[in-house]
């Protein structure tokens, strides 16, 4: 059967891509609370596409935007998997950096550009297409499927936690199933088993009560901006390790087969280096430039303000500066005990004639899947017969904190599973999707389908 399956899909190529173009005019920009109607749109438009798939489909509000529901139950009992996707996308902006329009899907040199083509409507879609065709061969599905698709993604995902425990029975599942993640690169399909967890904070800094004259009063009073840079100076040495007492209690270090997978994927420094337009490389000494991204927690500067930007001179003292920063956690560090370790030290590490506040934003927990069990293994052997190669194993420097939800509220593991390209330009001007990638994802979502079910 499976061969007929992958028949129609190769058969109906033109078609899966007529219909993407559909789902990326889709203006869904959970960000933008104007676009709530277009938000509204885009889940029925999906429930729709359920429903002629063969699936039992229902949109359910939120108090935030609607999360489309869809299943197939065909062995009642029987083996269970849910598929995650988001259909809500990032905004648009900068306009005037777009070579098409973002909502006006255009093919050009084999790639579909849109915003959303891979995160993750593109994305999300390869799966729904595999289930229709299943369906219309066979009758029916070989494994259960049900279907989850959120509009709060890129806004946190504010509303979909409480969603899935009001729903633990309905969704109840054996697996999770995400494709929003990626290839290592062209050629080389990648399933992610890593996530790193994430804590965000803002610290501010406060002086005088208004911008003082720098020569009248410089050398009196303390200059928040001299002070807040120096706070930061002392989050990290100069090897790259952060300073902030306790952050490293907690870390799960590689285990040896890790080590030997990440080196047997090809990798060139130098290429990584050009792409990121860097005159060098920088990183905690003592691990390898993946190593870095994939298992080392890290502390960033994300922004900083303060004092005058405007052209010219103003000599002055600020009244004020911050700065947002953030943190990338790996297995077994927590984020709540993060972030009370970094309120702690900058309480430490603040000194007299300023007043410092910590402002706590967000956070997420790291994630670990097991690469040990028959639902990895038939996930790997699915890629290999759409893509032509085994996966590679790696990890992701990224955050999806929703996945930490299912294991908690679920208590099941996620198989990430992604078709997009690091150079797909997600969240920026002119992203895009490789139809390539896009047709052997519905492919490996089909194989998954028939392998996970006997």
């Amino acid at each position: 059967m499976i061969d007929k399956v992958i028949g129609r899909l190769e058969e109906s190529r033109e078609e899966a891509v007529e219909r993407l173009k559909e789902l990326l005019r889709f203006p869904s920009v959970s960000a933008d609370p104007e676009r709530k109607e277009d938000i509204a749109k885009t889940a029925a438009w999906l429930a729709a596409g359920m429903e002629r798939a063969g699936l039992a489909a229902e949109v359910d509000a939120t108090d935030g935007n609607p999360i489309v529901y869809g299943e197939r139950l065909d062995h009642p009992g029987g083996a269970t998997i849910l598929i995650y996707g988001h259909y809500d996308v990032q905004p648009p902006d900068p306009l005037d950096e777009w070579e098409s329009e973002p909502f006006e899907p255009v093919v050009k040199d084999g790639k579909i550009f849109g915003r959303g083509a891979s995160d993750d409507k593109g994305q999300l879609l390869t799966h729904l297409l595999a289930v229709e065709a299943w369906i219309a061969e066979a009758g029916e599905l070989p494994i259960n499927v049900k279907f989850i698709l959120e509009g709060e993604e890129e806004v946190s995902s504010v509303n979909l936690p409480a969603y899935l425990r009001a729903n633990r029975e309905k969704l109840s599942c054996d697996a999770v199933v995400v494709s929003d993640t990626g290839q290592f690169a062209p050629g080389m399909p990648a399933i992610t088993y890593g996530l790193k967890g994430l804590t965000y904070h803002e610290i501010r800094v406060e002086g005088p009560s208004a911008d003082l004259h720098s020569g009248s009063f410089g050398g009196t009073i303390a200059n928040p901006v001299n002070v807040l840079s120096r706070m930061i100076a002392k989050m990290r040495d100069e090897d790259g390790r952060v300073l902030i007492p306790g952050f490293y209690d907690d870390v799960a270090d590689l285990a040896d087969w890790e080590k030997k997978e990440f080196a047997s994927i090809p990798f060139d420094e130098e290429e990584y280096r050009e792409m990121t337009g860097s005159p060098a490389l920088f990183g905690e000494k003592g691990y390898t430039t993946i190593e870095r991204r994939w298992a080392r927690p890290t502390f960033d500067v994300n922004g900083i303000w303060g004092g005058y930007q405007g052209d010219g001179a103003k000599t002055i003292i600020p009244a004020r500066a911050g700065a947002k920063v953030s943190m990338r956690l790996v297995p077994n560090q927590d984020p709540e005990k993060i972030g009370r370790l970094f309120n702690e030290f900058v309480k430490q590490i603040a000194p007299e004639g300023v007043r410092v506040e910590v402002i706590d934003m967000s956070g997420g927990k790291p994630l670990l899947v097991s690469t040990d069990t028959p639902w990895f293994e038939k996930a790997s052997s699915a890629i290999e017969k759409a893509f032509g190669r085994r996966p590679f194993l790696i990890r992701e420097g990224g955050s999806i904190p929703i996945t930490q939800e299912f294991k908690e509220v679920l208590g099941v593991d996620t198989l990430l599973l992604g078709w997009g390209q690091n150079d797909d330009r997600i969240h920026s001007p002119n992203e895009r999707f490789d139809l390539g990638d896009f047709h052997k994802g519905t492919l490996a979502s089909a194989y998954l389908i028939g392998l996970l079910g006997g």
